[in-house]
């Protein structure tokens, strides 16, 4: 479980399309853990969370219009604890950049990064964030 200063910490909800249901069953699975985070996602992803389970995700805009840059720079200015980014490795995907600067930023300031629901689900129970 996270620990008490979680409501303090804010969390990223991305997902490709081929993955946007592994994230809402994630998130509904995990509802009670991810409630006592500050949530924030690219437009779609975050939409279709914030109307399958009630919680608030503070929604950017769309992937492939810059949502993957705009969390990228929340992530440089250390504003995101963790993302959790479920992609989907046999999908074309024409703002891959945007996708591998994201990738990039968080391995370049250390933050922890799933990009699958195994690794989100080890993150979060392993009180990492």
């Amino acid at each position: 479980m996270a620990d008490d200063n979680a409501a303090q910490k804010t969390l990223a909800l991305i997902s490709h399309d081929g993955k946007k249901a592994d994230m809402v069953a994630f998130v509904i699975e995990h509802k009670a853990v991810l409630s006592r985070y500050n949530l924030v996602g690219t437009g779609t992803t975050g939409k279709m969370i914030s109307d399958k389970t009630g919680l608030v995700v503070r929604r950017m805009l769309s992937g492939p219009v810059g949502g993957d840059a705009q969390i990228a720079a929340m992530v440089a200015e250390g504003k995101i604890e963790a993302v959790f980014f479920f992609v989907d490795p046999l999908g074309k995907h024409p703002h891959d950049p945007d996708i591998q600067g994201l990738l990039r930023i968080c391995n370049v300031h250390n933050v922890p990064l799933a990009t699958n629901a195994a690794t989100a689900e080890y993150i979060i129970s392993a009180q990492a964030l």
